[in-house]
């Protein structure tokens, strides 16, 4: 089970977006990576192409090594615990014990 899917809210805690926060649009777990809707975007040079004849400068967001965003439940940032309830694997709010999902 991962800390922080597809959808979370997260708040960056190192590098130049610091302290800015925003939706997660996705998860690589392979490399530990995250992609944060808006936050660490990139310029991006492409070469003029048969799809784009202009070539130009794209901005684009950027993956983010996964220690460096925290979850934000109810406006808080918090660290994520696990706890079973039943026979389920859940994920917990460290800050106010509360179950996120």
């Amino acid at each position: 089970m991962q800390k922080i899917k597809k959808g979370d809210t997260v708040e960056i805690i190192a590098g130049k977006d610091k302290g800015q926060q925003g939706k997660v649009t996705a998860v690589d777990l392979k490399n530990h990576k995250v992609t944060v809707e808006g936050l660490n975007m990139v310029t991006k040079h492409s070469k003029p192409s048969q799809a784009n004849p202009n070539g130009g400068i794209a901005t684009m967001e950027s993956a983010l090594d996964i220690s460096n965003v925290m979850l934000v439940v109810k406006g808080k940032t918090t660290r994520v615990g696990f706890r079973t309830e039943g026979d389920k694997k859940v994920r917990v709010a460290k800050a106010t014990g509360e179950v996120i999902d």
